[in-house]
């Protein structure tokens, strides 16, 4: 662990999801009153939704790309190229260049394109999912990270270098609205069940954010923990760096994952306050939503190991090491829920392992700095964006 945190640090990766340099941020509270959009929609009984996952099971295909090839797609963010593989044969199939720093690949909302974030690059390249081919990059200010709202009329650009968040056209990446955000580093987000609201992380400030998406705004902010103002592999007790964040299947809970602190928070989706924390080891990263929608698996990124919570009863179940140690970090699941799909951030390769057992069943070396890789196609109704969250 100790040579693979020295690399880390070597080629500027340590400080989470990001390349930005930390800017400063205010720390005075916005409105306090509890969120007014949280609650889920209700069910056909005027129950909350059972499992906001349930049309991403094995078979349920969306009919407008169940014909798309089986690839899995790498983002080399220190390489500057997109590494295209062969999931059935582990092999890389296709390497080609795209703009500077890809940090994600991101399906649109329709599955039509894959997104191509090129931050320094302040680009988005389309890739065909019907051939894996690129197309001309579109400019962008800053597209660190890509999401779309649930109605699929926006896309949100995670500007983080910029400290907002840009709602533009779906599909032709025209600038809409920019919305400023009070923190540094923002990245990651979920959506509420009823798609009226996310929440947001603020890696470099410690702190969540809730959005009202119909006004545009950031109504309250969560401070987590004490800030990191530089990157550590070595924190101490207190500190907070918030990344990857995913809601509950049954609508009530907002995961957080914690590089810092070293585990996830339980965030109520209903009040937007701290229910508990969880320990699950060094360098919490990223998530994963397993077919059936009750597991959730859980990236350790400084120990190269995963962790596995039972959605429905919040406990840790499992926990798997990558044999001879690794850097896993975020991904996809196969489409037949089997494969789990992980970038080796520090190591340059990418980690296929067993669902069920967590078995390392191929690595495959790629670019320098692989990140946010993508699996496509994937079942699901539409693609809520980061590297492939449907619903």
């Amino acid at each position: 662990m100790a040579a693979q945190l020295a690399i880390a640090v070597a080629v500027g990766l340590i400080g989470g999801c990001s390349s930005a340099v930390p800017h400063g941020a205010s720390r005075t509270p916005l409105a306090s009153a509890a969120p007014d959009s949280a609650k889920p929609s209700p069910g056909p009984s005027g129950s909350s939704p059972v499992n906001v996952y349930a049309h991403i099971a094995v078979g349920m295909m969306n009919p407008k790309w169940a014909r798309d090839p089986y690839r899995v797609y790498v983002p080399n963010s220190l390489s500057d190229t997109v590494s295209e593989i062969n999931p059935r044969t582990y092999k890389v199939i296709r390497t080609f260049a795209v703009g500077g720093q890809p940090n994600h690949i991101t399906p649109s909302w329709n599955g039509s394109v894959l997104w191509v974030n090129n931050t320094d690059g302040y680009g988005l390249t389309p890739i065909s999912p019907k051939t894996g081919l690129p197309g001309r990059p579109v400019p962008v200010a800053d597209p660190y990270n890509l999401y779309f709202t649930p109605d699929g009329n926006n896309a949100l650009v995670m500007a983080e270098a910029l400290a907002r968040i840009d709602f533009r056209d779906p599909h032709t990446m025209r600038l809409r609205y920019s919305m400023p955000v009070p923190c540094a580093g923002v990245n990651h987000l979920d959506f509420t069940a009823n798609g009226h609201s996310a929440v947001a992380s603020c890696e470099f400030s410690a702190r969540l954010l809730w959005i009202n998406l119909r006004e545009r705004r950031v109504v309250r902010t969560l401070t987590l923990g004490k800030p990191m103002s530089a990157p550590t592999t070595a924190p101490g007790p207190g500190y907070s760096m918030p990344q990857d964040v995913r809601l509950s299947a049954n609508g009530k809970i907002f995961y957080v994952a914690d590089m810092a602190a070293n585990g996830i928070w339980l965030i109520n989706a209903h009040t937007f306050k701290v229910i508990r924390f969880l320990h699950t080891g060094a360098g919490t990263h990223g998530f994963m939503v397993g077919r059936n929608g009750k597991y959730l698996y859980i990236s350790n990124r400084f120990e190269g190991s995963i962790s596995v919570l039972d959605m429905a009863t919040n406990k840790l179940i499992h926990k798997w090491w990558i044999p001879g140690g690794g850097s896993p970090d975020m991904g996809g699941i196969s489409p037949n829920g089997k494969v789990m799909w992980w970038s080796g951030r520090y190591n340059g390769v990418i980690y296929a392992m067993s669902t069920r057992t967590g078995r390392l069943l191929a690595k495959i070396p790629v670019g320098a700095g692989p990140h946010g890789v993508c699996v496509f196609p994937q079942p699901g109704r539409y693609s809520l964006g980061h590297t492939g969250n449907f619903r």
